[in-house]
């Protein structure tokens, strides 16, 4: 049993495109040998995604190395999903996702998420070019304890401060991330927000510490 995950996770790690996107039917084997989906996710394929998001952070794995192995953990959480709900696995709790207004990209936004959804977090993700009240309504609709902005671009960053103000004048107690290219360390504490991304490994390691999971 512990092979199979294990090979479940080595794979990922492969750099292999072939082996990284035959993930998805270990998985299914995992299944059908009687391996609990919370092991499955935790042992199997967060174990995989962790190996790969610290090689990321330090710049021995590329944006098309990860891309490919949140490819692969996507296709596997579509079969582990209805799964983990039937079993009724606690999740890690819900955060809200989207790019601000005045920004259209997504990929580093679609990363986090899928990220986000296999560490075992409810990802309500409203998309690109969002304005501030709607985040707030997302968060406030889901009962959202985390919200984490996306700007791409240095002119959208600007949105960034202005939606941290927003959360904060309404007194609401969220806990902010920011991260995109542009952003940095410093400006998310000038901003007043609550954690920065340096990319989507360390995203997801920072919500889980907002989370305190």
């Amino acid at each position: 049993m512990g092979g199979l995950l294990k090979e479940i996770a080595d794979k990922l790690d492969s750099y292999d495109r072939e082996q990284i996107l035959s993930v998805a039917s270990c998985v299914s084997e995992a299944i059908s040998q009687g391996i609990q989906p919370s092991d499955i996710l935790n042992n199997g394929l967060f174990a995989g995604l962790e190996r790969v998001g610290a090689k990321f952070k330090v710049g021995d794995a590329f944006i098309s190395d990860v891309l490919i192995v949140a490819k692969a953990i996507n296709e596997s959480m579509e079969i582990l999903r209805p799964l983990i709900k039937q079993s009724d696995i606690a999740g890690k709790g819900k955060i809200v996702i989207g790019t601000v207004k005045g920004d259209l990209h997504d990929i580093g936004k679609n990363l986090v998420r899928i990220m986000l959804e296999s560490a075992g977090f409810d990802v309500i993700d409203i998309g690109i070019n969002q304005p501030a009240e709607n985040f707030i309504a997302a968060v406030k609709n889901n009962n959202a304890k985390i919200v984490g902005l996306s700007a791409l671009l240095t002119t959208t960053m600007a949105e960034l401060k202005n939606i941290v103000s927003v959360f904060k004048e309404k007194g609401m107690d969220t806990k902010i991330i920011v991260g995109g290219a542009p952003v940095t360390q410093h400006y998310a504490d000038e901003i007043g927000a609550d954690a920065y991304g340096e990319n989507a490994a360390d995203a997801v390691e920072k919500v889980r510490n907002l989370n305190g999971s």
